[in-house]
């Protein structure tokens, strides 16, 4: 049994915590909206603030929503840094920018303690089922001596390399994902146009080359109109801004990164900010003026096939 600190208790972070508290672990919380009373009712114990967690606990992680809150729960007024003490163990599952992680795991070394960047992927459906992706950078040791902890919340766990080497492999999973729900929304919005049953084109693509986990999952989500989250277009915008931002810095080119991130810009502008991110097809609906759903005008017309009438008219 460990002392483990969580904070960031939200969608992702709740059902992680209860995990880590059915496994026999002995837990100290801290939310900035108060624990939620099912983690309390799980055995752990509430606390004011990160100090306070940090000093109760021998592995504190983290699970927030962007850079910024990372740095303020880790150094702010009353942050974890302050109630640290040499020999414990800082995780931070958020998924956050690789250059500032390894910045911050700099601060955290020099106080005696290890650092690990283990962003997840899998959703809300994941957390909740214990079988997330997850992605560490740190030291052997550092990650051998939290693999059973990771072992509670998730079931593909793979040490990337050094600190920082999570968040890098976490970026490059939202370009996938990112880029594959684009593909798919493009191909199935071509197929309803052209007057094919979508749901019978998705049917007939999963089992070729071109089947995947986004067809199967989010092609569903587009075809039966369900754009509830999921997860929140919102967020794998704050993801892609991460993977360009990092791009610049390293002076990598991604063109097909920023023109889904100007496509999620575009939901973002009709109101879906808080849409699944499979509701990035509403963006080439509305460049189409036509939905998945909608039944086509009329048949498509080959230019090949209309070229004699033209040219008989001439």
């Amino acid at each position: 049994m460990s002392k483990i600190g969580f904070i960031g208790l939200g969608v992702m972070g709740t059902p992680m915590a209860l995990h880590l508290a059915k496994g026999g672990h002995t837990l100290f919380v801290h939310s900035r909206s108060g624990p939620p009373r099912e983690v309390l009712d799980a055995g752990a114990t509430a606390c004011a603030n990160g100090t306070e967690v940090a000093r109760q606990a021998d592995v504190v992680f983290l699970m927030l929503p962007d850079t910024p809150d990372v740095e303020r729960v880790l150094f702010g007024d009353n942050g974890v840094a302050a109630g640290l003490s040499a020999g414990k163990t800082v995780v931070d599952m958020s998924s956050i920018s690789p250059i500032e992680t390894r910045a911050f795991a700099e601060r955290i070394a020099a106080l005696g303690c290890d650092y690990v960047d283990a962003p997840v992927s899998g959703g809300e459906v994941g957390a909740k089922a214990a079988t997330l992706s997850i992605m560490a950078g740190g030291t052997q040791q550092a990650f051998d001596r939290v693999l059973p902890l990771f072992q509670l919340m998730g079931k593909n766990i793979t040490l990337v390399g050094n600190v920082g080497d999570g968040q890098v492999a976490k970026v490059a999973n939202q370009v996938i994902v990112a880029l594959t729900i684009e593909a798919v929304g493009e191909a199935l919005v071509l197929a309803a146009k052209a007057g094919a049953d979508p749901a019978r084109v998705r049917q007939a693509l999963m089992g070729g080359f071109a089947g995947s986990r986004i067809l199967e999952v989010h092609g569903e989500r587009m075809i039966k109109r369900t754009f509830d989250p999921g997860f929140r277009i919102e967020l794998h915008q704050k993801d892609l801004n991460l993977a360009l931002s990092t791009a610049r810095q390293l002076g990598v080119s991604l063109p097909n990164t920023a023109s889904c991130q100007q496509l999620f810009n575009a939901c973002g502008a009709l109101g879906g900010a808080r849409w699944d991110h499979s509701g990035l097809v509403r963006a080439l609906e509305h460049m189409s003026s036509f939905a998945i759903g909608d039944t086509p005008a009329q048949p498509a017309t080959s230019p090949a096939s209309a070229a004699p009438a033209a040219a008989g008219k001439a």
